[in-house]
């Protein structure tokens, strides 16, 4: 009894290792865990514009400071010249914590979700240098670099996708 005991403890320990090797920038809220504390100052390093490559073309982000509890961005991805699609984002200091939200825009500025409907990314943790929400990482390099993991989810899989940006002024 205590050999298959035993062995499901490290069958379970293999599958937390699989899954942090299959996301290593990103973090995850077990269910129902709660946020940590945290405001604003943890990411006043995300304010400015700031672009890069992905996705085969050119993606840029623009985040206001902080201003009345939020921050503000805006992100586009171009490809041959052409807006593939925009994003609205967010991050808020909300009972003593922070959340990240979004809004995706095809080009003609038609919302991809519901009109009541954001994507939210729960704060998990906060580092000298990253920020981790639930399935999104913001990690800070420099004062000139950037780097944003997201969790995205296509045709039932999910993979980690890294976008790399440099301040632009």
């Amino acid at each position: 009894m205590m050999k298959k005991i035993t062995f499901y403890i490290l069958l379970l320990l293999c599958f937390d290792v699989l899954a942090a090797n299959k996301f290593p920038n990103l973090l995850f809220l077990e269910d129902k865990q709660p946020s940590p504390k945290a405001d604003l100052s943890a990411v006043k390093w995300l304010a400015g514009h700031w672009r890069g490559q992905a996705f085969g073309g050119f993606i840029e982000e623009v985040w206001s400071p902080e201003m009345g509890g939020s921050m503000m961005g805006a992100f586009k991805l171009v490809v041959n010249n052409q807006v593939q699609f925009y994003e609205i984002e967010t991050i808020s200091e909300q009972e003593g914590t922070l959340i990240f939200r979004l809004k995706h825009f095809h080009r003609d500025l038609k919302g991809w979700e519901e009109k009541d409907e954001t994507i939210d990314f729960k704060l998990v943790k906060v580092t000298e240098n990253k920020v981790y929400f639930n399935g999104l990482t913001l990690e800070n390099i420099s004062d000139t670099q950037i780097n944003i993991y997201v969790a995205i989810k296509d045709k039932g899989r999910t993979t980690e996708e890294k976008f790399t940006y440099t301040r632009f002024k």
